[in-house]
């Protein structure tokens, strides 16, 4: 089960919605080996696309040292889709390469800035995909 606050749900949302029709993209930080989503960081969305997102490799390398320095990892690994439902595409699926995250995808599919949308979460570890409940909550 992902478990994360009201706020960092709402930035995620709010960032999938900003960068429509585009895909968004970004990382939930927190401290290594407790699983607790705490630092919100949207990332460029690389390949600036509706139907595909790509970090970008300068970003990515900064994001992972900055990670090591503050003794952190990505719990969380979000992108948006903006055309689909919120779930993994093959193409999600093949470059999920962090086993412990939570990959979590917002469609922002047929929405307006007040509409519905979709926030789902999944584990994907070696090309196995298995959904889990998300837990939103004031605070930890």
């Amino acid at each position: 089960m992902l478990t994360l606050t009201q706020a960092l749900y709402d930035q995620i949302v709010a960032h999938a919605r900003a960068d429509h029709p585009d895909e968004a993209c970004g990382v939930v930080a927190g401290p290594a080996g407790t699983d607790r989503p705490e630092r919100f960081i949207p990332m460029l969305n690389a390949a600036r696309s509706p139907t595909f997102y790509e970090f970008d490799s300068g970003d990515l390398l900064k994001l992972y040292r900055e990670l090591d320095d503050r003794d952190e990892e990505p719990v969380i690994i979000y992108h948006s889709h903006t055309a689909t439902e919120a779930y993994p595409s093959r193409t999600d699926i093949s470059y999920a390469n962090e086993p412990g995250a939570h990959y979590v995808l917002v469609s922002t599919a047929d929405t307006d800035a007040a509409g519905p949308f979709q926030f789902r979460s999944f584990r994907i570890v070696a090309g196995a995909v298995e959904e889990e409940e998300v837990k939103v909550v004031e605070a930890y």
